[in-house]
């Protein structure tokens, strides 16, 4: 991805202002106790669609408008799709939504809820691709893919920014991998303002694509399992071409948790901190929690990523 550059990231920023929020960064002193170091979570869970999601979904759209493009479509895990579906409908898009059936109803019936056409497929994010990649043929939509692409990592990356812009002494970033598009877009901007930045990948033990492929060198298929983190299940395509060399490159630290861990950190998050979280936003503050990270040198960020977690769930979970 030689041509991918800073300028892209900054370019990105400009063109999703007005578009995305600036997210709020709060320290967090139940955790910075724990850590013996300050940390701060970057609340991305403010976003209209409650993720992350929203910047890379916006600055691609955005770009494909200004080409002449007017269908979109993806596969995704939820929050990718929701994003799509918000961004198509500011830029007076169409969009469709390709999602497996392990993705939560209230997941489906929010990108239904923005007018996005909702095509469920198969049982696994790869079965939801190939039938976006049909709509791709048959209909001429253009495919957004939901990280493995310059534009949304360049739209993820413009979270780095706001970080060593609000908290230049940053010394470590703790960011929820699965495919890499937040990750590698996060660590590419951070390292190249500041080297030294400790990057940091989360991710559940059951179904770890992204872990998976860096094991084995290449990217690689796993089965797709039913998990508290459901925003990072999927694979990261075999033919992935941007963002697992990006996470090779630039991560220093890969943690697994299991479903127990996950679960410690939503309800720590809405108990402590005082945040509805899903499971893949849980998981900074649960590697915190369960002291697996490498011991940090100075402040800490945790990108808390997102807060469409299942009601219900949520409940049972934390005891509300």
């Amino acid at each position: 991805m030689s041509a991918f550059s800073l300028a892209d990231v900054y370019r990105a920023r400009r063109r999703i202002e007005g578009r995305v929020c600036r997210t709020p960064l709060v320290e967090s002193p139940a955790l910075s106790r724990i850590a013996g170091v300050p940390v701060h979570l970057k609340l991305e869970t403010v976003q209209p669609t409650g993720s992350f999601k929203l910047r890379g979904a916006t600055n691609a759209l955005a770009g494909l408008a200004e080409e002449g493009v007017t269908r979109v479509v993806t596969a995704s895990t939820g929050n990718h799709g929701r994003a799509l579906a918000h961004a198509a409908r500011s830029l007076g898009l169409e969009a469709a939504v390709c999602m497996s059936s392990l993705v939560p109803k209230n997941k489906v019936d929010a990108v239904a809820a923005l007018g996005a056409r909702v095509v469920i497929a198969g049982r696994s994010q790869d079965d939801a691709q190939v039938e976006a990649l049909r709509l791709v043929r048959e209909e001429g939509f253009a495919f957004v893919p939901p990280f493995d692409d310059p534009r949304v990592i360049a739209g993820q990356a413009t979270i780095g920014l706001e970080i060593l812009e609000a908290l230049p002494d940053t010394a470590g970033i703790v960011v929820p991998l699965s495919g890499g598009g937040l990750f590698s877009g996060v660590a590419f901007a951070a390292k190249r303002i500041a080297p030294a930045v400790k990057m940091t990948g989360v991710t559940m033990a059951r179904g770890a694509a992204m872990h998976a492929s860096l094991a084995a060198g290449k990217p690689v298929l796993v089965d797709e399992l039913e998990t508290l983190a459901d925003s990072l299940g999927g694979g990261i395509g075999l033919d992935n071409r941007h963002t697992f060399a990006m996470t090779r490159e630039h991560i220093d630290q890969l943690v697994l948790l299991d479903e127990a861990s996950i679960a410690r950190g939503i309800v720590h998050a809405y108990r402590e901190e005082r945040l509805v979280v899903e499971g893949a936003a849980a998981v900074g503050m649960s590697a915190v929690l369960d002291r697996v990270l490498d011991e940090p040198r100075g402040p800490l960020v945790i990108i808390v990523s997102g807060c469409n977690i299942d009601i219900e769930l949520h409940r049972r979970l934390a005891g509300a």
